[in-house]
């Protein structure tokens, strides 16, 4: 027993008949891995950690008061304390970085298998093995307790004097600090005040932590760098990572469904040759090799249709999607979509396939359809609201677009009434070039923010909805809707175009529009400019993607599309106020 007890660095237990409720021993060893290339296996001894002298002794004791006095912004005295035991510990040949470590149960299986323990109990028959992060430490003379943080929980580490060797319990005070990540082997037992802890026989520094953690009072409260060093919010936060742990599930369980549905999953490219979608600014890349400007994909969707051209009916893509445009709670540069194309269905499939995904993913994570969001309570119990655009917008003012037809200086007109604002203005010109246009504007801003529970909003101008088939009973308007929940977009779909010449016809008219528009912010900009020209970073070309339009023109099924956007329902399930707590690492100004 006596190599059991020592203080190693790298330690391995060859355990024999491991099992969820117990652990036998035999034929332990410690293994103490040196400063040099090789690692020797030895029996370890009280002798082999030798005590420093008395005046070394002082010394760890001193570096002790000067770390526990430090302040938590003193990053870099705490750094150099903790550096120097690093450098100590590697004088007495121990590495403060191991290898491996191997643990026979996490905390949670612990707290489960033992929390039947009387108060003050020890089972001694059964030796288990842990490992964790310190997140807390408490010493009382002879007695040292410590908290243990695995992905699972916390366990609490009873450390007792009289129960290790003579230095053992002096290292573990002089080198062990919140923070350091540590191997522990020990027998159960629950204190007197009735918390259950690992009884520690010996332990191993597995990682030396350099930096100190957030006070543990007030956590890493400064919102910026909970975003810029996720891991340091994950650690002082831990509630941090059940949110990426709820963001997995729901991945897994949207592909789960649809592929239940009979669709197969399919990956499409990046790095694109044209800038396909003029509503949407591209990130613009150069290939060295190919000499040529690459874009950065703003949607899926092309490339998606060219598969059901060449046969297969029912695709899906789950990635990420990068737009060049402006950040908030609920905009990341680059965020994930699931986009899907089944052939010989029309967009009345894609309602029922929106409905099906949302309502299977908020059962596996809360088992029912009524949530709570933000304070709200939203019901998810199909079936949804529909209704048309222009209803929704004549219920809230009053203003029956449909009367204006062509007319879009009326349309103008009256909706600046509406909106409070001049419609005249030269942005707002830019952007309403047609009634549709300034119906969408009137939709988004007075109309969208109310639709709180789930609403699909429908039948969109054509206007706005260039790759969406042209309505079968209302000119005008298309077959596509979008599905709104919380005031915000989850979702986009509609049944394809899939008539080449109609695709054609407005895809040039929207490469026109794009090109209209950025010659007249070219012309303001150029007026305005005062020395530091920055203005062609927002200009950039759109050209029609010739190979897609030739693919339509061998044929595409009648077929409905959607893209469901992933990081809003992840927001929407986990009741997260920001887009940047469901991605563990959003785009940030950079920091000089």
């Amino acid at each position: 027993m006596e190599g059991l007890k020592a203080w190693g660095v790298c330690c391995t237990y060859p355990f024999k008949n491991f099992s969820s409720s117990r652990v036998l021993v035999s034929n332990t060893r410690i293994r103490c891995c040196s400063d040099t290339a090789s690692i020797k296996s030895v029996t370890v001894t009280a002798t082999t950690i030798a005590s420093t002298s008395e005046n070394a002794g002082r010394g760890r004791n001193r570096r002790r008061r000067s770390e526990n006095a430090s302040s938590a912004s003193d990053r870099d005295s705490v750094r150099a304390i903790r550096i120097k035991k690093v450098e100590e510990m590697r004088s007495k040949g121990f590495q403060p970085y191991a290898y491996k470590w191997d643990r026979s149960h996490n905390a949670c299986q612990l707290q489960d298998l033992y929390s039947n323990l009387e108060n003050g109990e020890e089972c001694k028959e059964a030796l288990v093995s842990v490992s964790g992060r310190v997140i807390a430490r408490r010493a009382f003379g002879k007695l040292i307790f410590l908290t243990l943080r695995d992905e699972s929980g916390t366990i609490q580490l009873y450390c007792e004097k009289e129960h290790l060797l003579q230095d053992e319990f002096e290292n573990l005070k002089a080198f062990v600090d919140i923070g350091d990540i540590i191997g522990v082997y020990g027998s159960m037992k629950k204190t007197e005040k009735g918390e259950l802890s690992i009884y520690m026989k010996s332990f191993t520094i597995l990682t030396k932590s350099l930096l100190p953690l957030p006070d543990k009072y007030h956590g890493l409260t400064d919102v910026d760098k909970r975003y810029r060093q996720r891991y340091v919010d994950m650690i002082a936060n831990p509630e941090v990572a059940d949110v990426f742990r709820i963001r997995a599930k729901i991945v897994s369980e949207i592909r789960k469904t649809v592929e239940s549905l009979g669709f197969i999953e399919v990956e499409t490219p990046v790095l694109q040759g044209a800038a396909g979608g003029a509503e949407a600014r591209p990130f613009v890349t150069y290939h060295n090799s190919l000499g040529q400007d690459l874009f950065l994909r703003i949607a899926t969707e092309l490339h998606l249709k060219r598969m059901l051209v060449g046969g297969l009916e029912k695709v899906f893509e789950i990635g990420r999607i990068f737009r060049n445009e402006g950040i908030s709670t609920r905009h990341n540069p680059e965020f994930t979509t699931i986009e899907m194309y089944e052939a010989y269905s029309d967009y009345e499939s894609m309602l029922n396939m929106a409905e099906e995904i949302v309502t299977k993913c908020a059962k596996v994570i809360h088992g029912k359809l009524d949530i709570n969001y933000q304070g709200t309570n939203i019901s998810l119990k199909r079936p949804w609201k529909r209704e048309t655009m222009h209803n929704l917008v004549k219920q809230a003012t009053g203003l029956d677009f449909t009367e204006y037809e062509n007319d879009v200086v009326a349309a103008k007109v009256a909706a600046s009434r509406v909106l409070g604002f001049d419609l005249e203005g030269e942005d707002i010109n830019q952007t309403c070039s047609s009634v549709g246009h300034v119906l969408n504007e009137v939709f988004e801003t007075i109309v969208e923010p109310t639709l709180i529970q789930p609403t699909f909003v429908i039948d969109y101008p054509i206007e706005i909805s260039p790759l969406a088939k042209p309505h079968r009973r209302n000119a005008g308007l298309t077959e596509r809707f979008e599905l709104f929940i919380c005031g915000r977009e989850l979702a986009n779909a509609f049944s394809e175009l899939t008539d080449p010449i109609d695709q054609r016809s407005r895809l040039e008219d929207q490469v026109r529009q794009h090109n209209h528009k950025q010659t007249s912010v070219h012309k303001t900009e150029t007026k305005n400019d005062k020395g530091d020209d920055k203005s062609s970073v927002n200009h950039y070309d759109v050209t029609l993607d010739e190979d897609f339009v030739t693919s339509l023109e061998y044929g595409m099924p009648p077929a409905s599309g959607m893209g469901l956007g992933i990081d809003r329902l992840v927001m929407l399930l986990t009741n997260s106020a920001s887009i940047r707590d469901v991605i563990a690492f959003p785009v940030l100004k950079i920091q000089h």
